[in-house]
């Protein structure tokens, strides 16, 4: 799955670490500041920003980077780094100063913990008290919890009448031939997946109602309608962009995946007015925002630097 590494061999690991990490090209946006960076408390910093590789990370390693260049620092572009480990160890090593990471991904992947924190701030504030031997200091999470999820097209959603996993459950149980799900290859056999969710909720779909398929084709083929349901993520734009309904996990099941700024604590030391420049961005993220804003790209082709760049003058924080 593209959001969340697997786990890795120790080889592996350091052959990601290193890679992509060498080169880096120049932030170079005529911004000033707006709302944040007043006073440029950051002028003669140069920090490297961070990112993995898909869109809603380049567009929040993009909207990381203009601000530091409104509060007056140079800014060099390591974003779009393959794979969750590469942009992770960079901070670690502090060969990257910041990256926008998710707490899950932090909790699971990283730290190695097999089952999540349910309530997000605990799950925040956990993720923060062990990082910190690492090296690395979490900022405050935005509300942004890009996290898995169950959705059915408009019409599927008037005949059936679900808006909960709890509803999928009972209808798998009273209508078992009207449960069909499109999913990854990996949901469907991850214990914080398919598998998780069937133990969690009581359901039992057969194997002949489940077809595994790529990433973009399950939101084509269940916006048409092909799936009752289709596994997506939460913050994909495409769930706006094709009006499609989201199940809502009403047990919890499904681990917390709020993007926060993961920072390397001898940068934070160096300069001190970061969480300043940054808390105020990350409090405005939410799964609305995120869904937009992924939908610029992925839906309308535009770029994820240029679409992060009109937000942040849109909302007042840079000019």
């Amino acid at each position: 799955m593209r959001r969340r590494a697997v786990l890795l061999t120790a080889a592996l690991l350091v052959a990601a670490s290193a890679c992509g990490l060498t080169s880096g090209s120049p932030m170079v946006d005529d911004v000033k500041p707006g709302s944040i960076g007043r006073g440029e408390p950051l002028e003669g910093a140069k920090l490297t920003v961070t990112s993995k590789s898909f869109t809603e990370q380049l567009i929040l390693g993009a909207i990381m980077g203009i601000a530091f260049q409104a509060a007056g620092a140079e800014v060099i572009d390591r974003t779009g780094i393959q794979g969750s480990i590469g942009s992770r160890e960079a901070v670690v090593k502090g060969e990257a100063d910041a990256g926008y990471e998710y707490t899950g991904t932090a909790w699971i992947t990283y730290l190695g913990h097999s089952e999540p924190i349910t309530d997000p701030h605990e799950q925040w504030e956990a993720v923060k008290k062990e990082d910190a031997r690492n090296g690395v200091t979490w900022l405050p999470p935005s509300r942004l919890d890009n996290t898995y999820a169950l959705a059915m097209n408009q019409a599927n959603h008037r005949r059936y009448r679900t808006d909960t996993l709890s509803d999928v459950a009972e209808l798998s149980r009273t209508d078992p031939s009207a449960v069909t799900l499109c999913v990854e290859v990996e949901f469907a056999n991850r214990a914080d997946g398919l598998r998780g969710m069937e133990k969690t909720y009581g359901m039992d779909v057969p194997s002949s109602n489940i077809t595994q398929m790529d990433t973009g084709i399950i939101y084509t083929q269940t916006a048409k309608g092909s799936c009752t349901y289709g596994e997506v993520f939460t913050t994909d734009g495409r769930i706006k962009s094709m009006n499609l309904v989201v199940m809502d996990d009403d047990k919890h099941f499904f681990p917390n995946y709020n993007a926060a700024p993961m920072i390397h604590t001898k940068t934070l030391r160096e300069w001190p007015a970061i969480p300043d420049v940054l808390n105020p961005i990350t409090e405005k993220l939410d799964n609305t925002v995120a869904q937009t804003l992924n939908a610029k790209v992925d839906v309308d082709g535009e770029d994820p630097h240029q679409v992060a760049l009109d937000w942040m003058k849109q909302e007042g924080f840079v000019k």
